[in-house]
């Protein structure tokens, strides 16, 4: 459906607020050089690390350089999340699975009444953050449009070159949206049409996974954007 020059059905203002994030994200982006993109401002941060030196538990990559990872656990930013997957029809079990945890601690959450405390999180790094997302759309693509069997943890080969990294990650966003843009309104709407197997996409139409997929691009973007605000400004000695 369009209106004049613009464009009102569900995919075309899906793939119209993608585009424009990505616009924004690549001017942001332009100029990351290596020690910028490495950048730890505070001590314990996340990061991509060399195998062997990874400060993390559960980091993960399938070659040299790893994606840092803590130990598991459903932060109170997610609780509400954890609702859904179960309003949704997931079994506790499938939640415990999902986020590594033990039933016990699903209930827990399921059980929480009133305001979580708010996380402690970790400071990550932009090499982190777009990693992070590397392996994120990476999977997503693998289990909605590619074969569906590989493990999503190992298919980024992540870099310690912001250029590599970048390179990669943009190529990927191409792969992502010339499928996305052949889905049809049917297929919007099926349950499952993605299988990947973290978070409740198995259990929502594709719809959502798609706005869940802008809303991951926008929001990590813009913690990068405030990365490279916080380097620029940074005391130089």
């Amino acid at each position: 459906m369009a209106t004049g020059d613009t464009r009102t059905g569900r995919l075309d203002l899906l793939l119209d607020q993608f585009d424009q994030a990505r616009e924004m994200a690549q001017v942001r982006l332009r100029g990351l050089g290596d020690d910028e993109y490495l950048w730890e401002p505070v001590p314990g941060c996340w990061s991509v690390r060399r195998r062997g030196e990874a400060v993390t538990p559960r980091a993960f990559g399938p070659g040299d350089w790893l994606l840092d990872q803590g130990a598991p656990d459903i932060p109170a930013s997610e609780y509400a999340e954890v609702a859904r997957q179960r309003a949704a029809g997931m079994t506790v079990a499938r939640i415990a699975d999902d986020w590594s945890v033990s039933t016990g601690r699903v209930e827990e959450v399921l059980a929480h009444r009133g305001e979580p405390e708010p996380d402690v999180n970790p400071v990550t790094t932009i090499a982190w953050r777009l990693g992070h997302l590397h392996f994120c759309f990476a999977g997503v693509r693998e289990w909605t449009f590619g074969e569906r069997r590989r493990d999503p943890k190992q298919i980024v080969d992540f870099s310690p070159a912001a250029g590599p990294a970048l390179d990669a990650f943009w190529a990927l966003l191409d792969r992502w949206r010339a499928s996305v843009a052949q889905v049809t309104e049917e297929q919007l709407d099926t349950v499952g049409f993605s299988r990947y197997p973290y978070g409740s996409d198995p259990y929502d139409p594709f719809v959502s996974v798609l706005a869940g997929a802008n809303l991951e691009l926008i929001h990590h973007m813009a913690e990068i954007a405030l990365l490279r605000d916080l380097w620029a400004a940074r005391p130089v000695r």
